[in-house]
């Protein structure tokens, strides 16, 4: 049995993710799994409501004092809590396919 340092493992991990990610781009996967998760969210309302926050941030802070940075920093967490579970096991499930479907090949 073998025994990998956190530091070992995270290398391996982001190896695999990246190797993931070049077979997803090359095959033309990758854009249709985004154009996928696009429509998902719009059905969701999930847009909408990450608009609604945005304004209210704005709203709240003054639009002289927020920069888009500030804007994405202080949105981005509460947009991935928001992703509902449904979408987010639905495209796992189509990576998974995928990632199946190239080992067979």
């Amino acid at each position: 049995m073998f025994f990998y340092s956190i530091q070992e493992r995270k290398n391996r991990d982001a190896q695999m993710r990246a190797t993931i990610n070049q077979k997803l781009v090359v095959s033309g996967e990758r854009d249709k799994l985004k154009e996928l998760l696009r429509t998902r969210l719009i059905e969701c309302g999930w847009r909408d409501q990450l608009k609604q926050h945005c304004k209210e941030i704005v709203k709240q802070k003054g639009l002289e004092h927020v920069t888009v940075d500030d804007l994405v920093a202080e949105i981005t967490p509460k947009g991935r809590a928001l992703v509902p579970d449904q979408v987010k096991k639905e495209l796992l499930q189509k990576i998974r396919k995928f990632l199946s479907e190239q080992q067979q090949s």
